[in-house]
């Protein structure tokens, strides 16, 4: 059931993308495909029983990867980078445009 959830949020983000002609509205929208994306990774990753790998006097415990929590950190560094710098750009297209809606940027940039 949840992964339902997170493929459905996923695939809202990813149809936001494609449907909205809005720019900002298309940024929204990659930000919830990406929240999705590493919602998934987190639930792909997690285990149930396993333990943090700390240092400790019992032997054979089966301990969970790190790796996935660096990655994850990484992932949302680059993606909250990813969202400021095409916030920037639209900025920059909202001073030469009265609109933000692709359609109406492409009609006035077209010779």
């Amino acid at each position: 059931m949840l992964e339902a959830c997170i493929f459905a949020t996923i695939l809202c983000g990813f149809f936001g993308i494609i449907l909205k002609k809005n720019l900002v509205m298309k940024i929204i929208s990659m930000d919830v495909m990406s929240t999705g994306v590493i919602a998934y990774y987190v639930l792909i990753a997690s285990r149930d029983g396993l333990f943090t790998p700390i240092v400790a006097n019992v032997e054979n415990r089966a301990y969970s990867d790190p790796v996935p929590q660096a990655v994850i950190l990484t992932a949302i560094v680059i993606g909250f980078s990813i969202q400021a710098l095409m916030l920037v750009g639209v900025m920059k297209l909202a001073r030469d445009n009265p609109t933000l809606e692709s359609d109406e940027i492409e009609k006035n940039n077209t010779p």
